[in-house]
C-alpha cells in the first residue's frame, strides 16, 4: 500500500496527487447531486455512513462550541438517506416538486491522513446555489464540510460528513436537499 492510499508518510508529490484525487471525487459527487443522480450518489457512501448537519449557533467571541450536535437539521445514516432518496421518486416529495435546480461549488479542499490506514479527513467549502420553479429568487447556502473518506476496493467512499452551515438562521423554504 502506498502513502497515497493512506499507508504511510506521503511525499509532497503524493500529497498533491491525493488532493487532486479527492477534489475530483468531490466534483464528481457535486455533479451527481446537481444532475439529480441520487441513486448513483448512494454508491459513493459506505454502509455505515453518518451524514449530519448540526445547528449553527451565534456565540460571543471566544465562546464555544458554535454548533449544536444535540440539535441538528438532519442526522442520517445509510437507511435514512436511502429513504429520503426513494421518497424523491414518489408523488409525496412536495418540497422538491418541481425539483430544485442546484449548482454546487466546492473549494478550499484540504486533505489529511485519517485515524486508520486507508482513511482521509477532508475539509472543504461548499457554496450551493438553488432555484425552484419559475421563481426569480434563489437560495445561497454556504458551508464547511468535514468528511471522512475511506478506500474500499480501490475507490474512495464517504464514511461521514458533518456540514457546518455559515448561517445560524437559514432563509430557504426547506432543506430537502443533500449537501
Amino acid at each position: 500500500m502506498s502513502a497515497i492510499d493512506g499507508g504511510g508518510p506521503a511525499t509532497a508529490l503524493e500529497r498533491q496527487l491525493r488532493v487532486l484525487e479527492v477534489t475530483e471525487w468531490l466534483n464528481h459527487e457535486a455533479q451527481l447531486l446537481d444532475d439529480g443522480d441520487f441513486h448513483q450518489w448512494l454508491d459513493l457512501l459506505t454502509d455505515d455512513v453518518r451524514y449530519q448537519m448540526p445547528l449553527r449557533l451565534t456565540r460571543e467571541r471566544g465562546d464555544s462550541p458554535d454548533v449544536s450536535f444535540g440539535n441538528q437539521s438532519f442526522l442520517d445514516d445509510r437507511a435514512t438517506l436511502e429513504l429520503r432518496i426513494r421518497r424523491l421518486d414518489t408523488d409525496f416529495a412536495w418540497a422538491e416538486d418541481p425539483p430544485s435546480r442546484t449548482r454546487r461549488f466546492v473549494t478550499n479542499v484540504r486533505v489529511e491522513d485519517g485515524e486508520a490506514s486507508g482513511e482521509l479527513r477532508v475539509r472543504s467549502y461548499l457554496l450551493l446555489y438553488r432555484n425552484r420553479g419559475d421563481e426569480s429568487a434563489a437560495d445561497l447556502l454556504s458551508a464547511e464540510r468535514l468528511d471522512v473518506l475511506v478506500r474500499v476496493s480501490g475507490r474512495w467512499l464517504l464514511r461521514s460528513r458533518v456540514i457546518r452551515l455559515d448561517q445560524a438562521t437559514v432563509g430557504t423554504k426547506n432543506l430537502a436537499l443533500l449537501m
